[in-house]
């Protein structure tokens, strides 16, 4: 049995190396990597190279330090579509794009905030620049990092909301300037209508709503979210496009167990 559970120590020696950037969350030099991950950077270096080789670690060029590459991004979202709410999900965004001739993407909460998942672009060209893998802040700047901070518990969101308030309170961008009541004036607003709106930002002309999805807990789990045209794009809450995002969602939530509707 034991012989059975037998792994590759080199494999598991270079696994502290990935974990490490994971952690910090940010590119590291050489020094700075081997040092989290318990080797000296002679010994880690090969290592790098190797996963350089395959696209889980990238060097940048000018800085010399080490981050996640796009395979390692590839992972990432492979894994997160294999959760069972991104698989209800996705049928449903498909049929959505088709109905509202929008752009429909899937959100989840990451580890650095709300994280596209997946894109499903309608017919028309519409020119938002997003794709999977995109995190959504400022989380106050977008109807999806509203609908997170309306909707998952006030722990989680609260100490992001705070650093954006301290740095962008005084900002010149009518989209970004906050205050603390504001906030709140719109996560109530949000909590009310059961949908957070965005109205020309982040991306100046694009409209966007955002609906939420939970689980059998009653757990927001992921956003739907419909972007398109302002010039185009019905913002009223009871329109249709509120309207069907809010179906949708609905829908989603029913197939994944939810108990109750949220209002």
């Amino acid at each position: 049995m034991e012989r059975d559970r037998r792994g590759i120590q080199s494999i598991e020696v270079g696994g502290t190396l990935l974990q490490a950037l994971v952690r910090h969350g940010a590119p590291m030099m050489l020094r700075d990597l081997a040092r989290e991950a318990g080797m000296p950077p002679a010994k880690a270096h090969p290592y790098l190279v190797s996963f350089c080789k395959l696209g889980l670690i990238e060097q940048d060029a000018a800085t010399g330090r080490y981050g996640l590459g796009a395979f390692s991004l590839q992972l990432g979202l492979t894994a997160l579509e294999q959760v069972e709410p991104i698989r209800a999900a996705t049928p449903a965004v498909a049929q959505l794009a088709d109905d509202l001739q929008l752009n429909i993407a899937i959100a989840v909460w990451g580890n650095r905030g709300p994280t596209i998942v997946r894109i499903e672009e309608c017919s028309r060209p519409i020119h938002v620049n997003m794709r999977p893998g995109t995190v959504m802040t400022p989380l106050m700047a977008s109807a999806t990092g509203r609908l997170f901070a309306a909707f998952l518990p006030e722990r989680i969101t609260r100490p992001l909301v705070e650093s954006e308030l301290a740095q962008l309170g005084g900002g010149e961008q009518p989209a970004l300037r906050q205050s603390r009541r504001h906030v709140d004036d719109t996560l109530a607003e949000i909590r009310q209508h059961g949908l957070a709106r965005a109205l020309g930002n982040p991306i100046p002309g694009i409209n966007a709503f955002s609906a939420p999805v939970f689980d059998s807990g009653n757990h927001l789990t992921l956003a739907l979210t419909a972007m398109g045209p302002a010039s185009s794009f019905d913002p009223a809450w009871d329109g249709p496009i509120a309207t069907r995002l809010m179906t949708s969602a609905r829908e989603i939530s029913q197939r994944l167990g939810q108990s109750r509707p949220e209002n």
